[in-house]
């Protein structure tokens, strides 16, 4: 022993023992280990138990408010329930800041984070609660509609957020005024650079005063866009087109160009003009017109005449047909029922014609010559068959001078005793042959 204390191990023993009772009498945050320990097993149950907990005062609530018949209550608790769960961890934190016995700077701490999860709680706890709270005001909303009730929502919810956030840096020791007196002037030399910003955040206030669209409408401004409006935001709108390609609008060209909103529609309309051949005469005429009528009239799916404009009448003569007007409105605004209406009206049509015998009318053209050269009468194509004599065929065209004969006649005068099959054109023949039946020919091609 004399030996050892000699070489100054004993002393060294004392010292490193001296080091571990003041590691565990102060080795956390200056406190003993074993408070320490007991203060993080305090913050694990109350992080673990914070779940079970939420729900059983999620419970407890939610029994008292499922006896009320409306739906508020309901969707109330349902909002708070995660914020709740957030005041056990901030009970653990103040329980383990007692066991731990902290003093000075370390309890201001601890103090200043409970503070801190407390504020943050109760200001989520307001955050989700608003739009809760917003369905009592369900008359304000079916007059202001529902996109003013999503921007004061929003902007309800932006006050909030800055409030608590503000809270939180006051417990924290943070000067509140003087940010914000900085921000203020940081906030003019944004707005000087903003302009657009600011000019379609007024356009979007007055798109949402005017209620010119609300989510979910169809609208279509020219040049712009067409398609299913998904949200109004303080500067854009998002419209997702037919194509389901989403496009983000700026406010100020929804409000300075003309809008169309057609999910606003009392009714749609059917629009057309039907071509007639000239050849029908007025009696089937009028009886196709009154059967339409009736059919529009009777049929269900047609809004009635003393409601909107509804008209059926022989409009006017046109280049190749008479056409019929169906000028009609349908009670339905949805598309995909308009377009089974709409079918059901185009086969009725055609029955119809069809079984007054008439037909419906396509282009044409017919063309007249009142006047030829002499000895330039257009060459009448009449095939030889097999049986006729070839002398027969150098009568037929002996008729017009050699000088004028065209390359044709000269050329089918060798090819004459040969089977020569195949359609034949029709026109309107010379007057010298057949003039009567060229004329029915050209007429009926007119008319169909």
């Amino acid at each position: 022993m004399e030996k050892l204390q000699e070489l100054g191990v004993v002393q060294s023993l004392q010292e490193f023992w001296a080091q571990v009772e003041s590691v565990l009498n102060t080795g956390f945050l200056g406190q003993p280990i074993g408070r320490g320990v007991l203060a993080i097993v305090i913050l694990l149950v109350a992080f673990f138990a914070r779940g079970l907990i939420a729900k059983l005062i999620v419970a407890t609530i939610g029994r008292l408010a499922g006896e009320t018949e409306n739906t508020f209550d309901d969707k109330l608790v349902e909002a708070l329930k995660a914020p709740i769960s957030l005041l056990p961890v901030a009970a653990g934190i103040f329980f383990a800041a007692q066991a731990m016995g902290a003093e000075g700077d370390v309890d201001t701490f601890f103090i200043s984070v409970t503070q801190s999860v407390i504020i943050f709680a109760i200001f989520w706890a307001l955050y989700r609660a608003i739009k809760p709270l917003l369905l009592l005001a369900g008359r304000v909303q079916q007059v202001l509609g529902e996109t003013f009730i999503g921007w004061v929502t929003r902007i309800l919810q932006g006050v909030i957020v800055f409030i608590g956030g503000a809270a939180i840096l006051n417990v924290w020791g943070i000067p509140v005024i003087p940010f914000l007196a900085s921000l203020s002037l940081l906030s003019v030399a944004v707005a000087l650079g903003a302009q657009d910003l600011f000019k379609n955040l007024i356009a979007g206030m007055t798109i949402i005063a005017e209620q010119r669209l609300a989510r979910g409408d169809w609208v279509f401004v020219d040049g712009v866009v067409e398609g299913t409006v998904e949200d109004v935001g303080f500067r854009s709108t998002t419209v997702r087109r037919f194509d389901k390609a989403p496009v983000y609008v700026p406010n100020a060209k929804l409000a300075d160009n003309p809008l169309v909103n057609f999910s606003r529609m009392t009714h749609r309309r059917i629009y057309w003009k039907i071509g007639l051949e000239y050849r029908t005469d007025s009696e089937t005429l009028n009886a196709i017109r009154g059967a339409i009528s009736d059919y529009i009239e009777k049929t269900d799916d047609f809004a009635a005449a003393s409601d909107v404009s509804t008209f059926v009448h022989i409009d006017e003569f046109g280049d190749s047909a008479v056409n019929l007007m169906v000028y009609c409105f349908t009670k339905t605004t949805t598309w995909g029922e308009w377009l089974a209406i709409k079918e059901q009206l185009a086969f009725f049509i055609k029955k119809t014609v069809e079984e007054h015998e008439a037909g419906f009318a396509f282009p044409s053209r017919s063309l007249y010559f009142e006047k030829l050269p002499d000895g330039f009468a257009p060459e009448t194509f009449n095939p030889a068959s097999e049986d006729e004599d070839e002398d027969e065929g150098d009568d037929s065209a002996s008729d017009m001078p050699t000088k004028n004969r065209s390359k044709s006649v000269q050329g089918s005068r060798k090819g004459r005793g040969r089977s020569t099959k195949g359609p034949q054109p029709s026109g309107r023949a010379s007057e010298a042959e057949g003039g009567d039946k060229g004329t029915e020919a050209g007429d009926g091609g007119e008319g169909e």
